[in-house]
């Protein structure tokens, strides 16, 4: 009887160290599900994060596709824009070709006073900006090296023209008197011919 009481008692102790071993077992099976679902959740956080970056790529590209219209300029922008570069470079050539050429007469003529090389100056009665009311008359003048404003109206002083600097700036708008552009024509008021 003793043998089969060793042999219930090691079958109980079995039955219990299985239980026990059971247990341990599905605690980390537990474990091991919760650890799974938590990376199931990360992957599907991850999947809706890449499905944003994607769409975002994908609408980034369209807009790459799509010509910008404040941002692009057709072929024919471009040919009026070599057209305008053009004639400006001609009108620097032209200017550069004066400049020269007033060079080499002053080379010649020893210099001069600023207004020896004036002409008797031509009517002319249109104006870049005629007033209200009307035309004036005056003259058109093409600016020499040297030249100041001041200097201008006083030779036409000397003429007979009573000019001040003030009615030639306001004849000439955008006329900037401390860089005056050589060969540039401007107009000159007679406030005395009406």
């Amino acid at each position: 009887m003793r043998k089969i009481s060793l042999w219930l008692f090691i079958l109980a102790f079995t039955v219990c160290a299985a239980r026990a071993q059971d247990a341990a077992t599905q605690q980390q099976i537990d474990q091991l599900n919760g650890k799974l679902q938590d990376l199931l959740d990360a992957q599907a956080a991850q999947d809706k994060r890449i499905g944003t970056l994607e769409k975002s790529i994908s609408d980034l590209q369209d807009k790459l596709s799509q010509p910008a219209a404040a941002d692009s300029a057709s072929a024919d922008d471009l040919k009026k824009l070599a057209a305008q570069v053009q004639e400006i470079d001609k009108k620097r050539q032209d200017d550069n070709d004066l400049i020269l050429k007033q060079i080499a007469n002053f080379g010649k003529g020893g210099g001069g006073s600023p207004a020896s090389h004036r002409s008797s100056p031509a009517v002319s009665t249109n104006t870049p900006d005629a007033t209200a009311t009307g035309p004036q008359k005056g003259y058109d003048y093409t600016i020499a090296a040297n030249d100041t404003v001041s200097g201008i109206a006083k030779a036409y002083r000397a003429q007979g023209v009573k000019v001040t600097t003030a009615q030639i700036l306001g004849a000439n708008p955008g006329l900037n008197p401390n860089s005056l552009v050589v060969g540039k024509k401007i107009f000159i008021p007679d406030p005395n011919a009406k």
